[in-house]
């Protein structure tokens, strides 16, 4: 899961990047506006964590311009206490949640966490689909009451498969999932076909159906149907 921190305060940012990358999410940060609204233009996240005060534009307009693409990022708006008037406008706007400064790590985790459950898996501590189940806050993952043993890329594989089942996902969009901005510096995408390949093993070990489908030349699908 990939999170997008606008924030100008990079004490703050780098901190919360360095926490939430220990809770297992893939971090980006963007200081400014202008940074987030390349990142923003560029890259899909599953929550932005945006201040509203930015040194070269306002949080409100990146919150407005992700609601005008329809994107299905969740978002949380950071903001000094004094702000409630901003808070509101940003909650008008389509935004999911809002911390007040200071807040918790901590808090901060547990709300992202709510959001994406909510906007990914309908709010549901244990997500169940056919065979497959997942608990996503233990990170858990069962094929017919067989725990499998995933590493970090496989199961953020799986959740972004499940999050897109029955769609066709082009290795750029699987790469850009699994590893940020960081895919534009890749000169091939092989490693996705070891990643799924690895993936649809483990299902299949724990007699899974065989639902990831390779679309030549383009990706693969995740079928549920």
């Amino acid at each position: 899961m990939k999170i997008l921190i606008i924030e100008d305060e990079k004490d703050l940012a780098n901190s919360a990047a360095e926490y939430l990358t220990g809770q297992n999410y893939k971090c980006e940060l963007a200081y400014n506006y202008d940074d987030a609204l390349d990142k923003l233009e560029l890259y899909q996240y599953d929550c932005a964590v945006v201040d509203i005060m930015l040194p070269d534009g306002n949080g409100l307009e990146l919150i407005k311009y992700l609601k005008e693409r329809h994107s299905d990022s969740g978002i949380i708006i950071v903001s000094a206490k004094n702000a409630l008037d901003d808070r509101i406008k940003g909650l008008n706007l389509g935004a999911d949640d809002y911390l007040t400064k200071p807040f918790h790590l901590a808090e901060l985790n547990a709300r992202i966490d709510s959001i994406i459950r909510r906007r990914k898996f309908k709010g549901n501590e244990e997500v169940v689909f056919d065979e497959l189940k997942i608990i996503p806050h233990s990170r858990l993952v069962f094929v017919n009451d067989i725990t499998l043993d995933l590493t970090k890329k496989e199961y953020d594989l799986l959740l972004f498969f499940l999050s897109n089942k029955n769609k066709v996902l082009t290795r750029e969009a699987i790469a850009e999932n699994l590893l940020g901005d960081q895919a534009d510096m890749m000169d091939s995408f092989d490693f996705i076909y070891s990643h799924v390949k690895n993936l649809r093993k483990k299902i299949l070990n724990a007699k899974g159906k065989d639902r990831i489908k390779t679309i030549y030349s383009i990706g693969y699908k995740f079928k549920m149907k």
